[in-house]
């Protein structure tokens, strides 16, 4: 399926800009009909993605994340990327499930970003090639119940 509609939006790597990156995708998400709660999952994975860039890609230099938002008839997808540094492969070993059993001295702090991302996203993948660039995929169910129905049938369609 070809694209449809593409955004493109340019920020600066400060904190203070991811919510407006929130406010950006959560009213694309809304147009394209997720529900509340789809919303609040993309609104949570494009934080992480964007806080991710914005602490990690420049450290204390100046930089830019670029965020794309292709709209697509069954999906939204959402890249976000810096032209930073990159973060190492065992930071999303880190970010696996912990074990009852662990010692507390081995849990390591960080990484939990990603495992959000990947846990309320459909597909998601990471491409380090200069800089960090995450691409997220959340599907849209339409074959859910119509918001609009005006009525609710108890017996099976035939």
């Amino acid at each position: 399926m070809s694209n449809i509609e593409q955004t493109v939006m340019t920020f600066p790597a400060k904190p203070e800009y991811v919510g407006v990156v929130r406010l950006v995708v959560s009213g694309i998400a809304n147009r394209m009909g997720y529900t509340y709660d789809e919303i609040e999952d993309i609104k949570i994975a494009v934080s992480e993605a964007c806080g991710n860039a914005v602490q990690h890609a420049y450290d204390d230099a100046e930089g830019e994340v670029k965020l794309t938002c292709g709209v697509f008839m069954d999906r939204l997808e959402m890249t976000i990327e810096d032209s930073g540094k990159t973060f190492a492969d065992d930071v999303k070993r880190q970010a696996a499930p912990v074990e009852e059993t662990a010692e507390i001295e081995s849990l390591h702090e960080g990484g939990l970003g990603l495992f959000l991302i990947e846990a309320l996203m459909d597909d998601v993948s990471i491409n380090k090639d200069n800089g960090v660039r995450v691409t997220m995929t959340k599907l849209l169910n339409r074959d859910e119940v119509d918001q609009s129905a005006s009525k609710i049938s108890t017996t099976p369609s035939q």
